[in-house]
């Protein structure tokens, strides 16, 4: 179900040269806040605006050549698909994205200009998820889940490889949670190298199924509303179910107006741009959500695929 620590490391030799090596800062205001070092891994400074580009280059780079040759099929709320597309490209692989309508302009846009061909009649993601796979099938493509298959999540583990590389006493990882892909992978190398680490999986209250399913200790599904952190949207299936049982320590949600507050934070204190979805896990900790916080604290600020009107609206 999660990769090995040696294919974490594969991947981030794989994707050298190909990914940023992404930003850890040190917050001094969030430290102060909190009474203990709190660093921030900025995955919104990645190439493609998140740490999509890592687990979808590396699912990409593992397919035979036959399936680079029929074409790759992926369903995403923006940056996924962005990642795939991206991946696609520099492999010369053809691909089709599905897309929620209501996915971000950014998002949307951005995948085209790469080269990708995008579908977005499905009204949600979950819709998206099945067209995507469907479309697979019917066409003999190979599907690229946003959020399982090893050599996926290994390539999202390669997030906590860099974190532990530059701070190797990190206690408690605060990270974003949508369908499990990188609390999965990154769960997959700090467990084995960092058995004591606490992993705190993050969301919002609207976009809950991994908080309510672990809740319930059985996969459930939650309504689909809108929502600041439309990456993060969405049901969850069973292996992504499974893998936060394996993965996440505490889970906490936190409320639309946090997330809102947690952009314009960011935005202030460290002139970060990020979208709901990435700025959960910081909401968490401005809020004081998080439980017995033990230090040094790393919190994946995820993303940074935001519209302009939404990103002004909030910030300004």
């Amino acid at each position: 179900m999660l990769p090995s620590p040696a294919d974490v490391i594969a991947a981030a030799h794989r994707l050298r040269g190909i990914i940023e090596r992404t930003p850890l800062r040190r917050s001094a205001p969030l430290s102060t806040l909190v009474g203990t070092d709190v660093w921030l891994k900025c995955e919104n400074l990645q190439r493609t605006g998140s740490f999509k580009l890592r687990g979808a280059t590396n699912a990409l780079a593992a397919l035979s050549d036959e399936q680079r040759a029929s074409g790759v099929v992926a369903s995403s709320a923006g940056n996924h698909g962005l990642g795939v597309a991206h991946a696609a490209r520099a492999l010369g692989v053809q691909a089709r994205i599905f897309v929620p309508a209501t996915a971000p302009s950014v998002k949307r846009n951005g995948i085209a200009a790469l080269g990708a061909e995008v579908d977005d009649a499905s009204p949600d993601y979950d819709a998206a998820h099945h067209a995507a796979e469907e479309y697979a099938r019917d066409h003999g493509m190979t599907f690229v889940n946003p959020c399982a298959g090893e050599a996926l999540l290994a390539g999202q583990g390669t997030v906590a490889l860099e974190i532990i590389e530059e701070l190797p006493t990190a206690h408690t990882f605060v990270v974003p949670v949508g369908g499990a892909g990188l609390i999965g992978g990154m769960a997959s190398l700090i467990r084995a190298v960092l058995p004591s680490a606490r992993i705190v999986g993050v969301q919002s209250e609207l976009t809950n199924a991994m908080s309510a399913s672990l809740a319930a200790g059985a996969r459930v599904d939650v309504p689909v509303l809108p929502t600041l952190a439309d990456g993060l949207a969405g049901q969850i299936d069973d292996e992504g179910f499974a893998i936060g049982r394996v993965a996440i320590d505490v889970m906490v949600t936190v409320r639309e107006t946090e997330i809102a507050e947690a952009m314009r934070w960011l935005a202030c204190e460290h002139d970060l741009r990020a979208e709901g979805s990435g700025a959960v896990a910081t909401a968490a900790l401005l809020h004081g959500l998080v439980p017995r916080l033990t230090g040094p604290i790393a919190v994946v600020v995820s993303g940074g695929n935001v519209d302009d009107a939404k990103w002004r609206a909030i910030t300004e």
